[in-house]
């Protein structure tokens, strides 16, 4: 039947050959051979091709059991080994490369990340994906690692920006801003992670969010999660993190959350700018110039006020220590000894201060920092 089919294609490919010439039927005969010939070689090299794939798909399984053993005997369950001859996966290495897994207990996580780059529920997947972001131990490094991840998470941020001017942001594009924002604050507190995310500036792409003056709950829930994500990145005390956030407009930013946000946004964004004033780069940055001290002082100096009433221990305490360190710097000493609130000199805040030693010790030490007796 095939030689038959084979026969006619050959009368079809030559329609003008005449049966009745016997040199063209030979012709055509010598065509037939040399096609079967060259079917035969291509099943041959099929064949030898499949052969090899075999052979490296059994060399990977093998390989693959002897780094577990490795692991078991040697290294953490769950991490990869990484020797001098063996280099740190690039950004964008595919999941299986990574040597990176989940626990046992999440058997989901890979599929959620698949679903949040090429599935129709990628809602579902931000959600899922930052309820285990305590839970699973690399997460971060999986995000990172994983292709597209980071592309997705920056396009659901970016998604929301039209829903801001004017405010018309709903409580269901919040949460799932927030979700991705969550994950983007899993990458900025991984060691492994943090520089990468930092040398991408990231960071930039939140700053809309912090922009915002509107109180409504999602736009506070979007500021406040937003917060977080600067939050994790100053935590671990990096000259590189305060470098490139003095390179930004985050204290501007910040101070106006201060002055304006509510308790908690107010609680982050002070933790903040406390932060940067603790890194010798941050504290000549603010003292710089008089203005940009005015700036700080001034909102310093509302919240104050505002505490008199509140009487907030949690904000107290990041205020009297923003203060202190302030006075480390002898222009910005010589200023406050004329401009300190006077709530922080005398007693009022002595009933909230009662039970929190660590926070009294700084007070009393900024008052004498602050007193004649210090020699400029």
């Amino acid at each position: 039947m095939l030689q038959s089919q084979q026969q006619q294609q050959i009368f079809q490919n030559h329609q003008h050959f005449q049966p009745h010439d016997q040199s063209n039927w030979h012709h055509a005969a010598q065509q037939q051979q040399q096609q079967q010939a060259q079917q035969q070689a291509q099943q041959q090299a099929q064949q030898q091709q499949q052969q090899q794939q075999q052979q490296q798909q059994q060399q990977q399984q093998q390989q693959h059991q002897h780094q577990q053993q490795q692991q078991s005997q040697f290294g953490m369950p769950g991490r990869p080994m990484l020797t001098p001859s063996q280099p740190s996966p690039a950004p964008g290495a595919p999941i299986s490369l990574l040597g990176v897994r989940p626990g046992e207990e999440d058997p989901k996580v890979y599929g959620w990340i698949l679903e949040l780059m090429q599935g129709t529920n990628r809602e579902t997947a931000l959600l899922e994906l930052s309820k285990k972001r305590e839970q699973v131990e690399d997460l971060a490094l999986i995000l990172w690692h994983s292709f597209g991840v980071m592309a997705a998470l920056l396009q659901e941020i970016i998604a929301v920006y039209p829903l801001l001017m004017p405010s018309s942001l709903t409580a269901a594009a919040s949460n799932r801003v927030c979700n991705a924002l969550a994950l983007l604050q899993c990458v900025a507190s991984h060691n492994d992670t943090r520089g990468l995310f930092l040398n991408a500036h990231i960071p930039l792409f939140l700053y809309p969010f912090l922009n915002t003056t509107s109180k409504s709950r999602p736009f506070e829930y979007l500021r406040l999660t937003s917060l977080g994500v600067i939050g994790a990145l100053v935590k671990n005390d990096s000259s590189d993190v305060i470098n490139f956030l003095l390179s930004t407009e985050i204290i501007p930013l910040c101070l106006r959350i201060m002055e304006t946000g509510s308790e908690l946004s107010k609680t982050v964004a002070i933790f903040i700018v406390q932060k940067i004033l603790l890194d010798d780069m941050g504290l000549a940055y603010i003292c710089q110039t008089y203005e940009r001290f005015y700036a700080v002082g001034t909102v310093l100096s509302n919240m104050v006020t505002q505490l008199v009433d509140q009487q907030t221990v949690r904000l107290l305490k990041h205020v009297v220590r923003c203060f202190l360190r302030l006075s480390d710097n002898p222009r910005a000493r010589e200023a406050l000894r004329q401009c300190l609130p006077e709530p922080l000199r005398d007693a009022t805040f002595s009933s909230v201060l009662r039970d929190d030693a660590a926070t009294k010790r700084c007070l009393a030490q900024l008052l004498i920092n602050l007193s004649d007796c210090v020699v400029e």
